[in-house]
């Protein structure tokens, strides 16, 4: 089992929105709970029609990278929580700044606290 942090980048295995199979897909590192289970942002090559997506390049990559032919995107309007088991491998990590954003858009009861937002 590896040990992750905000910002890496994961293949694991995951659902997107409602009742489905979960599929093997990129996804972002948002925070890590105290019991080792991740908050993760599903990456997809097409935009989320229904909530906030964030666009993803090489650009955004400090170490790594996805196979990318186009933009893909975190679609932050379907945050999850996976174990570390459920990972399949790790692709890179973002730029801090890329994270930032990533979480700014997240709905507000997903947001890590002290991660570069205010609670009210």
């Amino acid at each position: 089992m590896g040990h992750y942090t905000g910002g890496d980048v994961l293949l694991a295995s995951v659902r997107i929105g409602g009742p489905g199979a979960c599929k093997v897909r990129p996804v972002v590192v948002i925070s890590t709970g105290e019991n080792g289970n991740l908050l993760v942002c599903p990456v997809s090559s097409s935009p989320s029609f229904d909530g906030p997506s964030i666009p993803l390049s090489l650009e955004d990559f400090a170490r790594g990278g996805l196979d990318l032919f186009g933009e893909s995107y975190a679609l932050t309007a379907y945050p999850s929580t996976i174990r570390p088991a459920d990972v399949v491998g790790k692709k890179g990590s973002l730029l801090p700044e890329t994270l930032a954003a990533i979480r700014e858009a997240l709905p507000a009861s997903c947001r890590p606290p002290g991660k570069g937002h205010r609670r009210r």
